[in-house]
């Protein structure tokens, strides 16, 4: 007798009079029944928040480990830290404040008397330009020597102990054998703290101006 006669004989009103084969075939169909509900009704909610959990776990793992290598490395941040704000001193010396900006126009000019350079024109201008902490001022140069000497005239500008550099340099034949240097030295001052202040409220103003007419 195959399986289908018997399918076909049996009374499933009475299970217990069910075949074996029969028996067991209808409690595995029945099994993966119950276990599909079960997933579906429930398991696969809580199979979802299991792998959020697993995310969760995942990334707090890499955050302690990224804050365990930053405090192991806590000593040597603090000394890089230590070199940087020692490096930001030392340049800042390098920059003269308002009072001190009279005496560096002072060193540039001697600078050019120094190697018998002819001052031709020094004007600084009066309008500075503005930087987050520092401002530039330039003063147009004209000066006549000979090749030697306004070379060693750029060298001693570069070796001021305030930061002092040349631009739009342009050089040009004079009277007897002798030439003419035009340029532009650009001195720097750091700015104080009611300049900065001044400074940021300008700032602030124009951007509520700007905002005023993007309104309107």
């Amino acid at each position: 007798m195959n399986v289908l006669e018997e399918l076909r004989r049996i009374n499933p009103s009475e299970p217990g009079s069910w075949p074996a084969a029969i028996k067991a075939g209808a409690l595995a169909l029945l099994l993966a029944a119950l276990l599909a509900a079960g997933y579906f009704l429930d398991w696969e909610e809580q199979w979802m928040t299991l792998e959020q959990v697993q995310e969760e776990e995942n990334t707090l793992r890499n955050t302690f480990l990224a804050k365990k290598t930053s405090a192991v490395n806590l000593d040597a941040l603090r000394q890089q830290l230590a070199d940087v704000q020692k490096t930001l001193g030392t340049l800042l010396k390098q920059l003269p404040n308002k009072s001190e900006l009279d005496a560096l126009l002072v060193d540039i000019n001697r600078a050019g008397l120094g190697r018998g350079l002819q001052f031709e024109l020094f004007k600084p201008d009066t309008r500075e330009t503005f930087r987050d902490f520092y401002a530039e001022l330039p003063v147009a140069l004209r000066v006549t020597g000979n090749y030697h000497d306004i070379g060693a005239f750029a060298s001693d500008v570069a070796q001021l102990p305030r930061i002092v550099t040349l631009h739009d340099i342009e050089i040009m034949p004079g009277k007897d054998h002798q030439l003419i240097l035009n340029a532009t030295a650009k001195t720097f001052r750091y700015l104080d703290d009611d300049e900065i202040a001044e400074r940021k409220r300008e700032e602030a103003e124009k951007n509520k101006q700007k905002k005023s007419k993007g309104a309107s």
